[in-house]
């Protein structure tokens, strides 16, 4: 189902009955925060266990959109499903988040007998996603498949929200644990992103904090680069983000700049940069994310299919 900014819901598909089914709710922050958006999405779905999530925009069947609001509803007939929260402001101390604490605490809730998969969906307008994702690995022993994001704001960089069977709120982390003998899950991961420029190397960092490449402030360089789109930052950082690659990691990966520091000329990331590593710009645009997006489900759509009975 879909809704935009001054519709009502539209079925995207065959409208069917289900008995408690998962429901997910994406979309446009400000959407989100309306004070009716629980009991209305609960009218449609009164035995549901509803997520909500802000987002970053919206693909469905029909259209790319912003000023949306997605839902998917889910029925399973054999696999059941826990569905655990949590609050960053749990492990907030002076004003320092541990995201480390918040990923490992939230997914102890868990049973583990049978305990397939987890999705998660995730405050990111401040959490460490890479310490977020070692806490959740580390409380599994890193033997259990974790998906999922960090939920997004548009271009705004203001605050995301989230929550489970409530009205969507700030901080909140969101767990959904799939269990079953026969459930089997496969995920796969097409970014779309093309790098361009020169590659730097990480002179200065701390965590999620970027403050040197090449010995120079990393936000001027950066600034250098984005030319006359530096005076959108940090809104234009959302199309410029960073290819990361570092010894540990077997692959590059992707840095979103979630803010800027003017003070100290740093940028802060949506998850740790390590010292040494080389970093390059990365540009795309709709097409390729959309096409990313199909490439990515249809690789694990083939890896269910390939996989032995």
């Amino acid at each position: 189902m879909k809704k935009n900014k001054n519709s009502n819901w539209k079925y995207l598909s065959e409208n069917i009955s289900l008995k408690k089914p998962l429901v997910l709710v994406f979309g446009n922050r400000f959407l989100l925060e309306d004070e009716n958006i629980y009991q209305e999405v609960k009218e449609m779905f009164t035995d549901g266990h509803i997520v909500f999530g802000s987002s970053c925009g919206d693909i469905s069947s029909d259209a790319i959109d912003e000023e949306t609001i997605t839902i998917t509803a889910i029925e399973f007939e054999k696999s059941t499903f826990e569905i655990k929260t949590a609050n960053v402001n749990e492990n907030k101390i002076d004003d320092h988040y541990d995201s480390f604490k918040a990923g490992k605490d939230l997914i102890s809730k868990f049973n583990t007998k049978n305990l397939k998969y987890i999705f998660v969906v995730s405050e990111g307008s401040f959490l460490n996603g890479s310490q977020f994702t070692n806490g959740m690995n580390a409380a599994t022993d890193d033997n259990l498949l974790i998906t999922g994001a960090l939920c997004g704001d548009d271009a705004r960089f203001e605050k995301t929200v989230s929550s489970y069977n409530e009205n969507p709120k700030q901080g909140e982390l969101v767990a959904i644990g799939l269990y079953g003998e026969s459930l089997e899950v496969s995920f796969s991961i097409n970014g779309g992103w093309t790098p361009f420029g020169p590659e730097r190397i990480v002179t200065k960092s701390k965590g999620n904090i970027l403050y040197e490449l090449d010995n120079l402030p990393a936000l001027d360089l950066y600034k250098k680069y984005l030319g006359d789109k530096s005076k959108e930052l940090p809104s234009a950082a959302l199309l410029y983000p960073l290819n990361v690659k570092s010894e540990k990691e077997k692959n590059s990966i992707v840095r979103t700049i979630i803010n800027i520091n003017e003070d100290d000329n740093s940028m802060i990331l949506a998850g740790d940069i390590i010292e040494n590593s080389k970093v390059q710009l990365m540009m795309t645009n709709v097409d390729n994310i959309v096409n990313a997006a199909e490439k990515a489900a249809i690789s694990a759509s083939q890896i269910r299919k390939n996989k032995p009975n």
